[in-house]
């Protein structure tokens, strides 16, 4: 039998219990009534009048206000106006036999069945007992032609039958419907308070018309007051049970908002039993491939099992689970109420209503569930080798990214490189199908031997990593790496052959490194040792290392210089080289390293980009060389300033937003910011950062290439990036006097210069010679020591203010007198400058 079997039956044995009590309790109290009866023999009444009276109650029961709860009604009658009415006329026994023979012929009427007919029959002998048990107690006697019922006596005789009726019904109701008593007194109990002042209202009246012997006709007053009440509680209870199951069913609908199918699926059920009053709700879910049944009743999920085929139960009530756009049919609703009920017309719109919501979400949690475990695929076969299932180099890089920041780890971690010997022989023979099954097999070997906490990769080819963690010493690190590789040796059976695989590795460890990059070659350096060594593995070692030790060094020392900003920017002016005027000026990042003394812009910039602080390191060079512009402008002197940027820089996308943030910081003009871009960029960077350089030249900013000439693709490159100036080499200025070879590659940039609307800034420009000959070849702006060497903000700024011959703002006397006649640059038309220096002479 399930659960729900011996739960059924368990509650049928609990109603049969209480009913059974009640029906004992009407007996006793009907036997001592006529027991009272036989003891004080009266009169009979009328017979008419007793036939009456039973219709009465008759027409008063079945004229009531319903509550449903699961299959059982809650509801109040107007049963209360015929009895008390009654019992202020007629004795209390002839009361008890007409309003009990009025029931029992309405139950009888209505085929409720026995024992629905004999509890109505004895609540009714309760509750008219009750009712004339109070009025006995306060002295009064029914008397058919003067009756005399008290208001304080009738309110007290009307509040017992009440109390009893509740007192009797209410455990039978909880026991039914597996809810509390106070949850079923709960229900419409505003309902029944006004049902209970008609009552009263009602008897009042057709008392006061017997008493006062009125005109009886006043009599049918009582109907039409009972008929308004009677509206007036149906109408009343109606509406706040509309109103509630509407509130509800959108609370329903808003915890249906969620994205975990099985959150859904018990929320639903378990809405549906509260908001439809059932005794029980499962959803048959049949699409999604996860076919499975969840039942709950109001409180709590039930079950959660496998679909069932099961038959629909007697009494069930089912929708199916389709969107209002009738889309794919995902299951079914099915309701439970424990009897046979039948839903109102608004009921079933409302349960129409709620299974498309839970369609929907279903759906939805489906599609949320699709995604995610694409998603997570994506994201596994981003970070693993499809080969062997190991992660791969990206996830090796990540890993040990966050070992280099994770301060709190505990021991060691150090970097194994392996690379199998002689593979490419496996591949060549065996072929590739049979080199991937040893490559499988390695990957599992591997995997097996490893310590928890290490990570095994797989980088490529023939060559694996393992990430040894949790290191307590840096010996160990050689005992863990035999280890592994000595697990490789044992052979391997492929397509019919047994073959033996060898394996070199090397070690590095991570303590002391400049990064993830500089691990992996110190663990490559030490692995192509071991192979010239014949030896398993070996230690990287600085002794051995043929690549520049003090270049390390400053990759490792540069987080340090970075982060407590060590290094200074200096800046160089760019001059007007016809008239001496300084125009702008050039950014130029120092590092004074504490044991190599000051180092040139290219060694710093190639540590910053080693070192990972490229983002931290810009954006530091760019804060100090606004400040400076801010300082200058504040003095009279407001010049552009040009920044060298990497290309690295440009591959991060949040680099134009930091850039134009800081502008707007400081209150600078996008306009003068000049970004240099080294010449050597190559084709292949310039596709992935065109869109970057678009974003920054749209807002303003101007570009320049720097060491024009110097590259392979000086035209593709030009093609392709939208910039305002080019910057010649130093090295043409150095040998434009002597080599006429210098000299033509400065006159073919200025003339292409000239066709593209460019400024020419000749770098490098160390004597009075230079100057002229570059004038006379048509370069218009240059800078070196000729006008001053790199200095920092403050002393920039003096030199500004001293000037040349008394001139502020001018370096060097003029290339021809005040009044002469001098080349004149080329305009372009209004609105398409791309520059504030000066253009190229015609």
């Amino acid at each position: 039998m399930s659960e729900t079997g011996i739960n059924d039956d368990a509650t049928d044995r609990r109603l049969r219990l209480l009913i059974g009590l009640v029906v004992v309790l009407g007996l006793s109290v009907s036997s001592i009534w006529t027991l009272y009866a036989v003891r004080d023999p009266q009169p009979p009444p009328p017979l008419t009048l007793l036939a009456v009276l039973c219709a009465t109650v008759i027409v008063a029961q079945r004229w009531r206000v319903s509550v449903r709860i699961k299959s059982s009604l809650l509801g109040s009658a107007w049963g209360e106006v015929p009895v008390l009415v009654g019992l202020a006329l007629l004795p209390a026994p002839w009361v008890l036999l007409c309003a009990v023979t009025g029931q029992g012929l309405l139950k009888i009427a209505t085929r409720s069945g026995v024992r629905k007919t004999a509890f109505a029959m004895a609540k009714e002998a309760l509750t008219v007992s009750a009712a004339a048990a109070v009025i006995l107690a306060f002295g009064i006697h029914p008397d058919l032609e003067n009756p005399d019922l008290p208001v304080r006596v009738l309110v007290a005789a009307l509040a017992a039958f009440a109390v009893t009726d509740q007192l009797v019904f209410l455990p039978i109701v909880a026991t039914d419907t597996g809810s509390s008593i106070g949850q079923a007194a709960r229900q419409n109990w505003t309902g029944t308070v006004i049902g209970h002042l008609g009552q009263l209202l009602a008897c009042l009246i057709a008392l006061w018309v017997l008493a006062t012997h009125a005109n009886v006709l006043l009599l049918l007053v009582v109907p039409l007051v009972v008929a308004c009440m009677h509206l007036w509680q149906s109408r009343t209870t109606r509406t706040r049970q509309e109103r509630e199951a509407w509130q509800r069913l959108a609370k329903a609908t808003d915890e249906l908002n969620a994205v975990d199918l099985t959150q859904v699926l018990h929320s639903a059920t378990t809405r549906a039993a509260q908001i439809f009053s059932a005794a029980e709700a499962a959803i048959d879910l049949t699409a999604g491939g996860a076919d499975r049944t969840v039942r709950a009743d109001g409180q709590h999920v039930l079950s959660d099992s496998p679909l069932a085929d099961e038959p629909a139960l007697p009494g069930e009530t089912t929708v199916d689970l389709v969107a209002h756009d009738g889309g794919v049919r995902v299951g079914v609703l099915r309701l439970r109420f424990g009897g046979t009920v039948r839903l109102t017309e608004v009921e079933q719109y409302k349960l129409r209503t709620f299974a498309s919501a839970v369609c929907t979400a279903i759906r939805n949690a489906q599609a949320y569930a699709e995604l995610a475990r694409i998603a997570a695929e994506n994201a596994h076969a981003a970070t693993h080798d499809p080969l062997t299932g190991l992660p791969n180099r990206r996830q090796l890089y990540d890993q040990a990214a966050r070992l280099f920041t994770d301060t709190g780890q505990n021991g060691l971690s150090a970097l194994l490189l392996i690379d199998l010997n002689h593979f490419k022989e496996v591949n060549d023979t065996l072929g590739h199908a049979a080199g991937d099954d040893v490559l499988r097999e390695v990957a599992r070997r591997l995997s097996e031997s490893a310590e928890p906490g290490d990570l095994v990769a797989r980088l490529g080819g023939d060559e694996f990593a393992v990430l040894l963690t949790g290191l307590p010493t840096p010996a160990l690190a050689s005992h863990r790496a035999a280890a592994m590789l000595g697990a490789l040796e044992p052979g391997i059976d492929v397509e019919g052959m047994r073959i033996t695989v060898e394996a070199a590795g090397g070690i590095a460890l991570a303590a002391g490194t400049g990064g993830v990059e500089e691990l992996m070659r110190r663990a490559d350096i030490a692995m192509y040792q071991a192979k010239r060594a014949g030896e398993p593995t070996t230690i990287y070692a600085h002794a051995r290392d043929t690549a520049d030790v003090e270049r390390l060094i400053l990759t490792g020392e540069l987080r340090r210089a970075v982060s407590e900003h060590e290094f200074t920017v200096d800046f160089q002016p760019i001059v007007d080289l016809g008239s001496g005027e300084v125009l702008s000026a050039e950014a130029l990042a120092r590092w004074k390293h504490p044991g190599q003394g000051d180092l040139t812009p290219v060694q710093l910039l190639e540590a910053v980009e080693r070192s990972g602080q490229l983002p931290a390191f810009a954006d530091a060079v760019l804060e100090q060389s606004l400040l400076a512009m801010q300082t200058w402008r504040e003095a009279g002197f407001d010049l552009p300033v040009a920044v060298n940027v990497s290309p690295r820089s440009l591959l991060d996308p949040n680099f134009p937003g930091t850039v134009l943030a800081r502008l707007e910081r400081h209150g600078v003009s996008p306009g003068q910011l000049v970004l240099e871009l080294a010449e050597t960029l190559t084709i292949s960077q310039i596709d992935v950062v065109e869109r970057t350089l678009a974003e920054l030249r749209n807002a303003g900013v101007r570009l320049a290439v720097d060491d024009f000439g110097t590259g392979v693709s000086s035209l593709s490159v030009l093609s392709r990036i939208p910039v305002h100036e080019l910057k010649i080499d130093r090295e043409f200025v150095a040998t434009v006097e002597t080599s006429a070879e210098a000299a033509a590659v400065i006159r073919t940039t200025v003339d292409l210069a000239r066709n593209l609307h460019l400024t020419v800034v000749a770098e490098g420009v160390e004597s009075e010679p230079q100057r002229r000959a570059l004038w006379e070849l048509g370069c218009l702006a240059g800078q070196g020591r000729l006008f001053a060497r790199p200095l920092s903000a403050a002393r920039f700024l003096g030199t500004l203010q001293r000037g040349s011959a008394g001139r502020p703002g001018v370096l060097a006397s003029p290339l021809h007198d005040a009044g002469a006649v001098v080349r004149m640059p080329v305009r372009r038309p209004a609105g398409t400058g791309r520059s504030s220096l000066p253009h190229l002479p015609a």
